[in-house]
């Protein structure tokens, strides 16, 4: 297993996201404290780290929703990030699907308010309903649907605008643990289809080995990257032989570790 204890001193490659000092402050209180990391293109990074260490900042300031303090360094693709850079998708833990709409007429809402012609927009979503196992929901309303459903139908409304970047803040966070798995699983074979370049919000080590290519380890507030640890478990992966990969275990025992929790 390869882990780099001190990413902090390691020169940000190239590849979608560059990360240098950055530090953020609210008030008093200090959340980040000099993050330093690269994420390469079409990579699946997961951040793991204590509660309330800032990882869910890390990734506002990367969507443009936050400012970081002065002096820190940010570039998507070379450039540095701006707000509402359209080639960034944010899921969240809580869907924002509007009640009086079906599946369909949210997911076709993004694209809707941006001017995209309502017959790309058709043909969009008539590719994704059916990765996404919506197609025969389309026409349901939210409260017609399951949970587990309607976080499926958060991430068609952020993939319908085909971003570079998506960003996932815990979005399967308040489901009950089979449904959680279950997304997983359907989150893996979706990425392993569209490729984009992923970073997942998480406080479960499993799901960080299952679907990662590395993990971010962060330490308690005021929070910086103590581990960057590389998942060498072969693609395209499945629940079962994937967790009973010897190796599995090992990445477990190692992240718990750095987690404090052995």
């Amino acid at each position: 297993m390869n882990a780099q204890p001190n990413p902090a001193d390691v020169q940000a490659s190239a590849g979608a996201i560059s990360i240098r000092d950055l530090s953020k402050t609210f008030g008093a209180l200090k959340v980040l404290d000099n993050v330093n990391c690269s994420i390469g293109e079409a990579e699946f990074v997961s951040i793991l780290g204590p509660s309330g260490c800032g990882k869910s900042t890390i990734l506002r300031i990367i969507a443009g929703l936050v400012e970081p303090d002065e002096g820190a360094q940010l570039n998507l693709w070379g450039e540095p990030s701006s707000r509402h850079n359209k080639q960034v998708g944010v899921v969240f833990q809580t869907h924002n699907m509007l009640p009086w709409l079906t599946v369909e007429k949210n997911i076709r809402l993004n694209c809707e308010v941006r001017g995209v012609p309502g017959e790309e927009i058709t043909r969009r979503v008539d590719e994704i309903l059916p990765v996404l196992k919506l197609d025969g929901f389309r026409d349901k309303f939210p409260h017609q649907i399951s949970g587990g459903m309607k976080q499926r139908a958060a991430l068609g409304q952020t993939l319908i605008s085909q971003p570079k970047l998506l960003l996932l803040d815990e979005p399967f966070g308040a489901l009950d643990a089979l449904t959680r798995d279950q997304l997983n699983v359907e989150l893996l074979r979706l990425w392993q289809k569209i490729r984009k370049t992923v970073v997942l919000i998480t406080h479960s080590i499993s799901e960080a080995i299952f679907l990662s290519d590395r993990v971010l380890v962060m330490s308690d507030r005021p929070s910086k990257v103590i581990s960057d640890v590389r998942i060498d478990l072969p693609r395209p992966r499945d629940p079962k032989t994937t967790r009973e990969d010897p190796r599995f275990g090992q990445y477990v025992t190692q992240l718990s570790t750095l987690m404090g929790v052995n």
